[in-house]
């Protein structure tokens, strides 16, 4: 997971052929013979935002070691997608390791994982909407190891110089395009944000649009609701009281945040671990994304820990798993590295260690999971390639391709 928690999309081709290869079981026992060893040896692949969570997940590696008399090997990916496309095709796949939203569905249809959902002893201490992004064909296959929302990012400097104060954090479209226009000037925007869906999408559930039907089944793109959303954008983009970060030299929201070039960006929790890592003279506060016509709306990201269908030691995986996803897991996590907790009982004591991620928290009451049909990061890549021009193109033309590059991905997906 990357400070941007946008995971790259790429390898599509490569990881679908090489899931194809990947015999599929479910429950346990699996297809894969049990090692009946006291002492096995586990694999972990995960991809790292940064040392923190390094550290953090071979510290929890470690004491699952002391409680259960098992080894555990956690491995860094440099890319996951490929390295994890390539251990399946030889057969040699890591026991447990990190599955974003976004591929699980491919990994899922391909039999690679083990749908270990239900034999979770705490699977019902997830919310219901982040489990929907684990489960394939109404099974719940893997939990969410942690999750992410979108809030707006305030430089607190800024803000105050510009005379603004806590009674003008934006609620609404049109207090946000004035606040952003009253915060730029001096080479600084007023609000930079990533040019891709995981950013943009926030405003058109905001508006009450969104890709596809709550089911995933119908492409629900080409709507008025989503045409509202992309052109509030577009405008804000046209006056110069909002840009994308490329635009303005930074890889990344945060990057624009963190260098001055931006006074507000639109950010998961994981910008704090990127702030005090690179900016720690920054003073900075969140706060809810701006309800749009339709009412509030943000995004949810998370990814689940997968546990391989081939793994010899799938018993052991799993207990390694609950281990990982209990509260206080969860709860070390967040201290150690931002993330926020996805198990429902660890929330409010999360919150109470970080007040300032309230926001963030408070947003999973109305956040949109990704699309999870297989296949689709094919078309999201497309929606995002498009949105790169949103500030000089047709807002309905990139809807309308939207709708019709989906349609018959999800068809195949039903």
């Amino acid at each position: 997971m990357t400070r941007r928690l946008s995971p790259p999309l790429g390898c599509a081709l490569a990881l679908s052929l090489a899931l194809t290869a990947c015999s599929s079981s479910s429950g346990t026992s699996g297809g894969s013979e049990q090692s009946d060893a006291a002492q096995q040896h586990l694999t972990v692949l995960i991809a790292t935002s940064g040392d923190a969570e390094t550290r953090a997940v071979r510290a929890a590696a470690a004491a699952f070691e002391d409680s259960s008399g098992h080894e555990v090997t956690v491995e860094v990916a440099k890319d996951m997608d490929q390295q994890l496309g390539q251990a399946f095709a030889g057969n040699k796949p890591p026991d447990v390791f990190y599955v974003g939203s976004d591929q699980f569905a491919n990994y899922a249809r391909g039999g690679s994982l083990l749908a270990y959902g239900e034999d979770h002893p705490d699977a019902g201490d997830f919310s219901e909407g982040l489990l929907a992004s684990f489960t394939y064909e109404d099974e719940l296959v893997c939990v969410p190891k942690d999750v992410s929302t979108l809030g707006l990012v305030i430089n607190t400097d800024v803000w105050e110089a510009a005379g603004l104060t806590d009674e003008d954090h934006p609620t609404t479209w049109d207090e946000l395009r004035e606040v952003a226009s009253t915060l730029t000037g001096d080479g600084t925007t007023g609000l930079v944000l990533a040019d891709e869906y995981q950013r943009i999408g926030a405003f058109m559930k905001q508006s009450g649009g969104w890709i596809t039907d709550p089911a995933q089944g119908e492409m629900t793109a080409d709507s008025p609701e989503n045409l509202r959303a992309l052109e509030f954008v577009q405008d804000l983009l046209d006056e110069g009281v909002a840009a994308f970060a490329k635009d303005v030299d930074a890889g990344w929201g945060g990057e624009a945040f963190g260098t001055g070039r931006a006074a507000m960006t639109i950010e998961g929790n994981w910008i704090d671990g990127a702030m005090k890592a690179d900016y720690p003279d920054v003073p900075h506060r969140v706060v809810p994304l701006p309800a749009g016509p339709a009412g509030p709306g943000t995004l949810a990201f998370s990814t689940c820990w997968g546990i391989a269908a081939d793994s010899p030691h799938q018993a052991a995986a799993l207990d390694l798993v609950t281990h990982l996803t209990s509260v206080e897991q969860q709860l070390a996590f967040a201290d150690a590295f931002g993330v926020m907790p996805s198990r429902t009982a660890a929330l409010e004591e999360y919150t109470d260690r970080h007040p300032g991620s309230a926001a963030w928290a408070e947003g999973l009451e109305y956040a949109q999971g990704p699309v999870t049909v297989p296949g689709f990061e094919k078309v999201a890549r497309q929606f995002n390639t498009d949105l790169q021009a949103l500030r000089t193109a047709e807002p309905a033309k990139i809807l309308a391709d939207l709708q019709r590059n989906g349609t018959p991905v999800l068809a195949r997906g039903r």
